[in-house]
Parts: C-alpha cells; structure tokens; sequence
C-alpha cells in the first residue's frame, strides 16, 4: 500500500454507536476496552506501556506521530495497546534523531489505527457513557459481524492480564556490586521504573507476575517494588498473597500503580473499575504529608475503596487526587510499606513526583542500619 492510500475503516462502541474514518496501521481487526490519554507527548511511551494491554486508546492531541519513533523511549518489548484512535496520523518523522515513522510500527506490530475522526466527539460521548469495549477493523466486515466480535470480548471488570504482559523468566538489571539489592514482581512493569531504580545505585532483579515471596526473598533483596501493569487487581490473587507475605516479614516495599491497589487489597482495602479512569500527565495530586501539589502521570482504570482505607486504622492516606478525591497514595503505620496509584517515574514527565524514589531508597537505607545494629 502507498504511503499515502487510506483505506475505510469503522470504530464500534459495544452500545453500537459507530464512527467512520480512515486506516493507517494494519488491515486487521482488534478489540479492547476503549479510553482516552489527554497527554500532549510521550505517544510511543503510552503505545508501549504494558499497562494499556488489551485497551484502544484515543490520543486526544491533535497531532499524533509527528516526532516518529525513539526505540530508548520505548516502554516494553514491543507495543501493548490493541488499537489506536486520533484526530491526525502523521505519516512522517520530523525529530532529526528519529529511528522510524509510527506507521511502519504499527504494520510491523499487526495493530490498527483509525484516524481522521472528531476525537473530541468520541471522549465526550464515552466520558459521560462510562468505559465501555469496543472494536476497530479496517477489513469489509458487516455491522453484524463486528457486534458479534465485540460481544465476545470479556469486560475488564474481573479480567486478569499482568501475567500475559509479565517477564516469562527471571533477570537482573543494573551493577551486581550496588549499594541496594531490589526485587521487583513485575504485574507490566515500564521500563523507566527500572532504570531509576539503577540510578539511585539499586541492583535490580525482576521476576514474574506470579513467583512467590520464598522465590524472591532467595535473591536477599533489600526491598521489594511491586509494579504497574494491566487488568483488575481483584483477580490477582496470587500477587496480593505475595505481597501480605512481604508486609509480614517487614521489608521496605514500594508499590506502583497496579502495585498500589494491590498492596490495598493486602491491606484488605477493596478496589472498583472506575466510571472512566485516569490517562494522561496533567493529574492534579495533594500530598497530604507535606501539604504541597504535584503535577502527575496516571494511567489507571481502577482505584482504591476510600471508605475501606478511611476505616483501617494502619492504614494513612499520603496523597489525594484533586479532580475527584480518589485515594492517590498510602503508608502503612506499622511496617515499611507505601504505594501510588500514579506513575513518579513520569516517562514522559512531569518529574514532580520523583522524590518518591528517593523515599523508598532512604527507607531501605535506614532498614539496613536498623538491622546492623
């Protein structure tokens, strides 16, 4: 196909409203649930995030591949969403630096992209409709056929994904003779989360989804991160009996995003599915603690119960999110835990919250003295 060709494509809501315009990634057809980022950079860092698995993402910026593609700035091995939806699909790389258009990622990748559509239209509707499946196809499909491929598709609520983003096996990152040994679970870990932790002088190893405490605690680690990634914490079983077992034996441990819900659920605070969600890196947060406001990264589908972390008493909120009051952060009173639901590693910015690294590093630091003792 030429560059410029465009072929027809369709974008159906599992209500069934539809919406037409044109094809740019692959002819093929792929459903999730939609949701929209309103950030205004850092597409190929969202494309690449682990935690938008089996999600279509609407890029609400009007612009969308302009400075084409950085392989460093990528996220994952590889792009997680299952489709993209935006207003205009640059077919050319401007950056200088540039390793390749966007477009030809998204051919290699097998993923669709629907374009030239009022994207502005399309996050109204589904902002007052609530989250919702939906499907994108670019193939000569009825209207028929694409609902009975949407009505396949299993809700979110309920759906556990980390361990299909997850590393299949163990490895480590950073230098082996660091000050700090790290053991990472990772749910969909991003990639800038890691190297973070390597510059604040941690040796990192990461282990899947699913490896137990007792598999873990073997490496001898210092602390333990519990990362972001896709899906519904309640069906994550695995990784909050996990988590209960690290608070039991009092090791330093930092949860991110998805690893926020589930040190709550450890906790036994619950969680629901949001009426929409939080995407993008303007996210107005209150940290609570020192009284000062944070500009933030989130991209999250679920929060955690306010009422259940109101009512445990070891429980204390450390960050709030201003549009809405949603629990943006929590510490445990009597161990050595703490998590966010937003991302402080902020790749693309805002940085406002990386003194969080900081915290967990110090927490560690003074555990080891303590232990010394």
């Amino acid at each position: 196909m030429n560059t410029l060709d465009k072929k027809d494509a369709v974008l159906m809501l599992a209500d069934g409203t539809t919406f037409r315009g044109k094809s740019y990634g692959a002819s093929i057809t792929k459903t999730g649930e939609i949701c929209f980022n309103t950030g205004m950079t850092g597409y190929q860092e969202i494309f690449s995030d682990p935690s938008y698995y089996k999600q279509i993402v609407i890029c609400t910026h009007t612009h969308i591949g302009n400075y084409g593609k950085l392989d460093i700035e990528s996220e994952s091995q590889g792009m997680k969403i299952s489709g993209l939806v935006c207003k205009n699909f640059s077919l050319f790389a401007s950056r200088q630096k540039s390793e390749g258009s966007i477009k030809n990622w998204f051919l290699e990748e097998n993923v669709p992209v629907i374009s030239d559509l009022d994207t502005r239209a399309i996050v109204r509707y589904i902002r007052n409709k609530g989250a919702m499946n939906a499907i994108i196809s670019s193939e000569n499909l009825t209207e028929e056929e694409l609902k009975i491929r949407l009505n396949s598709e299993p809700s979110m609520d309920g759906l556990e994904l980390s361990s299909y983003v997850s590393t299949p096996y163990s490895y480590t990152e950073g230098n082996e003779n660091s000050k700090y040994r790290i053991a990472l679970l990772d749910l969909g870990v991003k990639q800038s989360i890691i190297r973070n932790l390597i510059n604040l002088g941690c040796f990192v190893k990461i282990f899947p989804a699913k490896t137990s405490f007792q598999e873990m605690q073997e490496f001898k680690p210092d602390g333990f991160m519990i990362s972001n990634g896709p899906g519904d914490p309640s069906a994550m079983n695995y990784a909050i009996e996990t988590v209960k077992q690290i608070l039991i034996n009092k090791i330093p441990l930092f949860g991110i995003c998805l690893g926020h819900q589930i040190l709550a659920k450890a906790l036994n605070a619950g969680t629901y599915k949001m009426f929409n969600g939080h995407r993008g890196i303007n996210h107005p947060i209150k940290n609570i603690i020192t009284g000062k406001s944070e500009i933030t990264s989130q991209n999250h589908g679920f929060s955690v119960i306010k009422e259940d972390v109101e009512s445990n008493n070891d429980i204390e909120i450390t960050h709030i999110h201003l549009n809405d009051q949603t629990i943006a952060g929590i510490r445990l009173k009597s161990g050595l835990a703490f998590s966010v639901q937003y991302h402080p590693e902020a790749s693309p910015g805002p940085h406002d919250s990386n003194y969080l690294f900081h915290d967990f590093i110090k927490m560690i630091a003074e555990n080891k003295l303590i232990n010394q003792l």
